[in-house]
């Protein structure tokens, strides 16, 4: 099995993606355009070869063809983060959560703290949808690319919590 950690960026209208993985799964997504962007280690690969799915993928998801990414992915987090990584993939494009109901669904109402530190650490934004998580209130709250982008992948599903954003303010 070859253990070698591959890279590619390439330019989205959210601004550029770096994308991290082995030669079979992809590992990580760098909103590298946004407020913390992902280092390259020297180590890394630079190759386009393992990333032919996923940026395919991703060129249909902002050209609105596609509302479900179908990757192997292979996140590394806890358990309780994977758990959460795994019920943000069930949140249906265009649609949108709070962290308190996220935490209902993960059978712990108490929990949209832990649950909003493990969407904050999810690997993979836009391909797990970290973005359609917002405050109970409705409102955009953090992300780790800023909230421009948040506002920019939530505008691209029509979302209408980012509808009510434009049309109120």
């Amino acid at each position: 099995m070859n253990d070698s950690n591959y890279w590619w960026q390439f330019e989205t209208p959210i601004g550029p993606l770096l994308l991290i993985g082995d030669a079979l799964h992809l590992r990580r997504i760098g909103l590298q355009g946004g407020t913390h962007p992902e280092p390259v280690a020297a180590e890394w690969i630079r190759s386009q070869a393992p990333f032919g799915a996923a940026i395919a993928q991703l060129h249909e998801y902002f050209a609105g063809a596609r509302q479900h990414f179908e990757l192997p992915l292979a996140p590394k987090g806890t358990d309780f983060q994977r758990a959460v990584w795994r019920e943000l993939q069930r949140i249906p494009y265009g649609q949108t959560v709070s962290y308190g109901a996220l935490a209902r669904k993960l059978g712990n109402a108490q929990a949209s703290r832990a649950v909003g530190l493990a969407n904050g650490a999810n690997p993979l934004p836009v391909v797990i949808p970290c973005h359609r998580v917002i405050g109970a209130d409705g409102s955009l709250t953090g992300f780790g690319g800023g909230l421009a982008i948040k506002r920019s992948l939530l505008a691209l599903e029509q979302a209408e919590c980012v509808q009510d954003l434009f049309s109120h303010g």
